[in-house]
């Protein structure tokens, strides 16, 4: 397994070097059966064991934006569409962008 250092370049990360998991990481552990959730995971693994999940901590990932996005169905026509899904990742955010312009906010 490979992971980008912060200058960019890929070094090698052993995957022996994972820690060994313990009945402790088991027991704070999410339970998914056929990927459906079972029960929540009550920890996380910090640098020193296990680190109890606070009231609203998710464990993992972004944290909640105080402005999230609203999810719409729009119908637009297709060579708009394909122009900006050619202009690569981000491009829903690029019509959100062109959006705001338009409108002036």
């Amino acid at each position: 397994m490979s992971a980008k250092s912060k200058s960019g370049e890929a070094h090698w990360i052993d995957p022996d070097d994972a820690p060994e998991l313990t009945e402790e990481m088991a027991r704070h552990a999410a339970i998914y059966r056929g990927g459906v959730l079972i029960r929540p995971a009550t920890g996380k693994l910090g640098p020193n064991g296990i680190i109890p999940l606070q009231p609203g901590d998710r464990g993992a990932g972004r944290p909640p934006s105080s402005n999230p996005k609203q999810q719409v169905t729009l119908r637009l026509d297709p060579d708009v569409l394909e122009k900006f899904r050619a202009t690569g990742k981000g491009w829903q955010s690029r019509i959100n962008a062109e959006l705001r312009k338009a409108l002036g906010i």
